[in-house]
C-alpha cells in the first residue's frame, strides 16, 4: 500500500457501535469493568490508554513500519520519555546542532539524572564514532535539523550503531513518513513532534515515539508513559488523526512551495546563504536525495548586515507570520537566536521559515518586499 492511501486510512475504522466513518471522541477518564471485574473493552483508565490515542499509535506503527507506538503530551515530553529509559551513568550521543529545546532538557533536567551526553556533529560519521564510550547506549540524530537543515546519514549512524550494540534515535519531524522512512535505514527508534506537520494546522500539542520492535527498552519508555502520565489528551490525538489524512498532500506542497522559495533566496543579493537540501548547491543535498523523497518545507538563510537587518526583514512581512514553531498550512518566520535563549546556537543574522501551503509566487513576492 502507497503512502498516500495509507494516511488516509491508517488507524481508521468506523466505530462499531454507531457506524460512523469518522470515530467518535472518547473524552471518558475511566472505563467499566465487568461482573468478574475484567475489563472488557480493553480499557480500563485513560492515563493508560484511550481509544483516540490507540488509534493514533496504530496509525504511526502502519506509516513507518513500527512494531509499537508510545504517544505523549508533547515532542519534548516523547524525548524525555526516552532518555528516562537509560540509566543514570549512560551516556548518550546527540547533535550539535539539534533543536535547542532537546539540547536544553539534556544539559539541564537529564545531566541531574546523571546522564551524560556528547554534543558532536553528527554528519560527520568519524566523529561520531571517535565520540562512543563504554557506556554510550544512544545515539539521536534530527535530520534535517532544526533549524539549520543539516543532513545526516541514517543507514550510516545506524550501522555504526549496530556494531557496538547501540539504541538510535532519529527525530524526523522535518521528513514525516511521507518523505522519510527511517526504519528502512536500520534506526530503532523514530520520534515525531506530533504538533508540527502530522498535527498541520497549528492547534495541537503531542509527540510520539514509534519503535521497530515492542523489545525491553520500548516497555520502559511505554511504562514512562504510563506511570509518568505526560500522555496528549483523546481531542488531541482525534485533531492528529484528522491532521494525517491530508498528510501526504500537505508536504508534497510545502516542498513544492520551499523548492521555489529558496531558489529564489539563493539568488538574492541581500541574502549570505540557504540553509535547504533541495538545493544542488546545498552539502547534504545528494545524501537527501538518496534518503528523502522530497525536501520538505523548512528552510532556514542567512542575511546580509546582521541581526538588526534580519529583525527588520520579519517586521516587513505581509503574508508570513512572526511566530515559533511549524507545519502548519500558515508560512511562519522566526529569528531562531532570540528564541534559544542566553546562550543561542543559532547565528544572529538567521531566520527560519516554515513553508506554508500558500500561492508560492505570493510568498516569495512577500519576502522581496521584506528583503528590500
Amino acid at each position: 500500500m502507497n503512502i498516500e492511501t495509507k494516511t488516509v486510512h491508517a488507524g481508521s475504522h468506523a466505530d462499531p457501535a454507531s457506524g460512523a466513518v469518522i470515530p467518535p471522541i472518547v473524552l471518558s477518564s475511566t472505563y467499566q469493568r465487568g461482573s468478574d471485574g475484567s475489563y472488557e473493552s480493553g480499557y480500563k483508565y485513560s492515563r493508560h490508554n484511550n481509544p483516540n490515542r490507540l488509534a493514533f499509535e496504530q496509525c504511526l506503527c502502519e506509516l513507518e513500519g513500527g512494531k509499537a507506538a508510545a504517544a505523549f503530551a508533547s515532542g519534548s515530553a516523547a524525548a524525555m520519555g526516552v532518555f528516562l529509559a537509560l540509566k543514570p551513568g549512560d551516556h548518550i550521543i546527540a547533535p550539535a546542532g539539534m533543536y535547542h529545546g532537546v539540547a536544553l532538557q539534556l544539559r539541564t533536567i537529564m545531566s541531574n539524572w546523571n546522564l551524560q551526553t556528547s554534543f558532536v556533529n553528527t554528519t560527520n560519521l568519524d566523529e561520531v564514532k571517535s565520540a562512543i564510550k563504554s557506556n554510550t547506549r544512544l545515539i539521536f540524530i534530527e535530520t534535517p535539523s532544526n533549524p539549520m537543515m543539516d543532513v545526516t546519514d541514517i543507514a550510516g549512524i545506524s550501522e555504526i550503531a549496530k556494531k557496538v550494540g547501540i539504541k538510535t534515535l532519529c527525530d524526523s519531524t522535518f521528513g514525516t513518513p511521507v518523505l522519510q522512512q527511517p526504519f528502512k535505514f536500520g534506526i530503532d527508534l523514530i520520534l515525531h513532534a506530533t504538533t508540527k506537520y502530522l498535527g498541520g494546522h497549528s492547534d495541537l500539542i503531542g509527540g510520539i515515539i514509534i519503535s521497530r520492535e515492542e523489545d525491553e527498552f520500548f516497555t520502559r519508555i511505554k511504562e514512562i508513559q504510563t506511570l509518568g502520565g505526560g500522555v496528549p489528551s483523546p481531542f488531541d490525538c482525534y485533531l492528529a488523526l484528522r491532521g494525517i489524512r491530508t498528510l501526504a498532500l500537505r508536504m508534497q506542497k510545502h516542498s513544492e512551495n520551499a523548492m521555489a522559495v529558496a531558489e529564489f533566496l539563493e539568488s538574492h543579493p541581500d541574502v549570505e546563504s540557504v540553509f535547504y537540501p533541495g538545493l544542488k548547491s546545498n552539502s547534504g543535498h545528494s545524501l537527501a536525495k538518496s534518503q528523502m523523497s522530497a525536501f520538505g518545507g523548512m528552510i532556514a538563510f542567512k542575511v546580509k548586515d546582521g541581526k538588526e537587518k534580519a529583525f527588520k526583514i520579519a517586521s516587513k512581512v505581509k503574508i508570513f507570520t512572526r511566530a515559533t514553531s511549524l507545519g502548519g498550512t500558515e508560512s511562519l518566520i522566526e529569528h531562531r537566536a532570540s528564541m534559544e535563549g542566553a546562550n543561542p546556537v543559532s547565528p544572529d543574522n538567521l531566520l527560519r521559515l516554515s513553508i506554508g501551503l500558500e500561492n508560492a509566487n505570493d510568498l516569495i513576492e512577500d519576502l522581496n518586499f521584506a528583503l528590500k
